[in-house]
C-alpha cells in the first residue's frame, strides 16, 4: 500500500527530555503500525530546535481518526504531554498525485 497522507506532529522538547520522548516513540511504534487502521509508516525526526513524528497513512481520513484513537489519547498523548515545552503543532498533509 502507498502512503497517501502524512500526520506530522512537531514538539518542542528539551535535550534532557528527548530520551523519554524517544522511549514513547519506540514503545508505541509497533502497536501503531499493527493496530491503527491505514497506518503504514512512523518515523522520529530530530533536529536541534524540535522533535517531529511523521506518520504515513493510506488516507487523510485514517490520519484524522488516529488523533481520536485510544492509542493516541490514552497512551501516546499521556506519555508525551509532560515532556512538551509548549503545545505541539499537528498537521495533516495529502500526498500530491
Amino acid at each position: 500500500m502507498k502512503v497517501k497522507a502524512y500526520l506530522e506532529i512537531t514538539m518542542k522538547i528539551s535535550d534532557e527530555n528527548r530520551a523519554a520522548a524517544k522511549k514513547v516513540y519506540t514503545d508505541y511504534r509497533k502497536p501503531f503500525l499493527d493496530t491503527i487502521d491505514g497506518a503504514l509508516t512512523k518515523d522520529l525526526l530530530i533536529r536541534k530546535e524540535d522533535v517531529q513524528v511523521l506518520h504515513g497513512f493510506d488516507s487523510v481520513e485514517h490520519a484524522n481518526n488516529y488523533l481520536t484513537s485510544d492509542l493516541f489519547k490514552n497512551d501516546v498523548f499521556v506519555g508525551l504531554k509532560p515532556l512538551w515545552e509548549e503545545d505541539p503543532e499537528v498537521r495533516i498533509f495529502m500526498v500530491a498525485e
